[in-house]
């Protein structure tokens, strides 16, 4: 009897400790170190409640994971979130865009850190789209709801301006060469005052973007004139079919491009459907 409780007593305790293993070896955030390969995003349900609920609910879905920081300027901002990787894309549900220009206060500031929603021409047209602050953008208050902040981490969304990028379809140095995946999003536990956090694990593929570096600087700068001519023609149609801040013309289309100009002054902000 003894030697029979012994064994069922041995059974349970590596049950117990192959399950506790089993938890941690399956939790998504398990080898996140923030500062490193993640960082955390504060949430303030208080200023843009519909945003943040919004924001929340993506999250807890599981939505992000998987999709990629698509659009980073330096010293502007690094915008994803986008299910099509490429400013085009959207969620089910569009919300109300949490702004003054849209009759809603909003004092949060967009400042280095901040985070806040993308959205078309329309102002209640965000959906999952978001962006993060590289710089003070102040002239975007007003115009942009935004609702929340990196509070931990920071440095590693500056990481993201070492990455080899080209031309994207606003015109600007802003495509990514590597992908720079948010590998999950998950819920952490709240700050000291009741706000929800959220903890972003990131993945750049380093050696990639090492290699492609590497190849930029060897190659030759060289290149001949037909190549020339028709990269030159290919950029110009690009950028003019684009809407800009300088552009007064009607979206061709009824497709939505999620994005704003640099370019915007402060007494004029753009929030334009863009192809970005």
């Amino acid at each position: 009897m003894k030697v029979f409780r012994l064994t069922v007593c041995t059974a349970l305790s590596a049950l117990m400790l192959f399950s506790m293993s089993g938890c941690k070896k399956d939790d998504p955030l398990s080898g996140a170190i923030i500062g490193e390969n993640s960082f955390i995003m504060t949430l303030y349900p208080d200023i843009a409640p519909i945003t943040c609920e919004n924001f929340q609910k993506l999250v807890d879905s599981g939505f992000y994971n998987g999709l990629t920081f698509h659009r980073i300027v330096d010293d502007f901002i690094a915008q994803g979130g986008d299910p099509n990787g490429d400013g085009t894309g959207a969620s089910s549900e569009a919300i109300k865009g949490e702004f003054s220009a849209n009759g809603i206060p909003n004092n949060l500031s967009h400042v280095r850190g901040t985070v806040s929603m993308a959205h078309a021409e329309d102002y209640n047209s965000a959906t999952c789209q978001f962006f993060i602050c590289l710089s003070d953008l102040t002239y975007l208050d007003g115009s942009y709801a935004a609702f929340g902040n990196i509070t931990e981490g920071m440095e590693v969304v500056d990481k993201f301006l070492e990455v080899p990028k080209s031309r994207g379809r606003m015109g600007e140095i802003s495509s990514p060469a590597i992908p720079i995946y948010i590998k999950y999003a998950g819920s952490v536990e709240a700050d000291t005052a009741g706000n929800p956090r959220i903890q972003f694990l990131i993945d750049i593929d380093e050696k990639a973007a090492t290699g492609i570096a590497a190849s930029e600087t060897t190659a030759s700068p060289e290149v001949p004139t037909a190549v020339k001519t028709t990269a030159s023609t290919e950029e110009s149609t690009e950028i003019s079919t684009d809407i800009s801040a300088e552009s007064t013309s009607e979206p061709a289309s009824e497709s939505a491009y999620y994005s704003f100009s640099e370019t915007a002054s402060e007494t004029e902000t753009t929030a334009t459907e863009t192809a970005e």
